[in-house]
C-alpha cells in the first residue's frame, strides 16, 4: 500500500532492506551519524537510472561536504544490483526493495504499483532523522544533480 509523500519536517519513515552485498541496512542506524540522501529509481541498468547514479558516483565531494551517505533503493533483486554494482562501480549502497514488493518505496509514497517500481524520488534525511529536503520526479523525467547541492543545503551547510 502506498502512502504519501513524508513532508519537510517529518521523521523519515525507518525500514530494513539488504544491500547489494546481502547485508542488512537500517536508515535508523544513521541516526546521529550521518546524513543520509535516499535515492529512489526504477530499474538497474536502464539509461537513465544509470546515468543518474553514475552522476552521484562522479560527484563524490557534493556529499562528503554534506557528511551526507547515499543509499539508492530500486525494486530490483539484490543479486542484480551486485552486478549492477560491479558494472557500474558506485561506489554506494544500493538496496533490494523486492519483498515485500516496493514495502519501503510505498512508505515514502514513491511505488508505482501498476508498473512494480519506484518512481524517482529523493530525500534528504538529517542526523536526526528527519526529512529535509525531498523531490518526486515521474519515471521518464531524470533528476537534475544540481538539485542535490539544494537539497544538502538545506541541512544547513553552506557547499561550494
Amino acid at each position: 500500500m502506498t502512502t504519501s509523500i513524508p513532508p519537510v519536517g517529518s521523521e523519515a519513515p525507518d525500514f530494513v532492506l539488504r544491500d547489494q552485498h546481502g547485508e542488512e541496512i537500517r536508515l535508523a542506524s544513521y541516526r546521529d551519524r550521518s546524513n543520509v540522501v535516499l535515492v529512489f529509481y526504477p530499474y538497474a541498468f536502464s539509461g537513465p537510472c544509470t546515468g543518474e547514479l553514475a552522476a552521484i558516483r562522479d560527484r563524490p565531494e557534493l556529499f562528503a561536504q554534506a557528511d551526507a551517505v547515499v543509499l539508492g533503493v530500486s525494486c530490483d533483486a539484490m543479486y542484480s544490483l551486485r552486478v549492477f554494482d560491479d558494472t557500474e562501480r558506485l561506489g554506494f549502497s544500493l538496496l533490494s526493495d523486492w519483498w515485500p514488493h516496493g514495502a519501503a518505496a510505498s512508505l515514502y509514497g514513491v511505488f508505482d504499483a501498476d508498473r512494480g517500481c519506484a518512481v524517482r524520488g529523493t530525500f534528504v534525511i538529517d542526523k536526526a532523522g528527519v526529512v529535509r529536503w525531498s523531490v518526486v520526479n515521474p519515471i521518464p523525467q531524470p533528476r537534475d544533480l544540481d538539485d542535490y547541492a539544494q537539497g544538502l543545503a538545506a541541512l544547513g551547510r553552506e557547499l561550494g
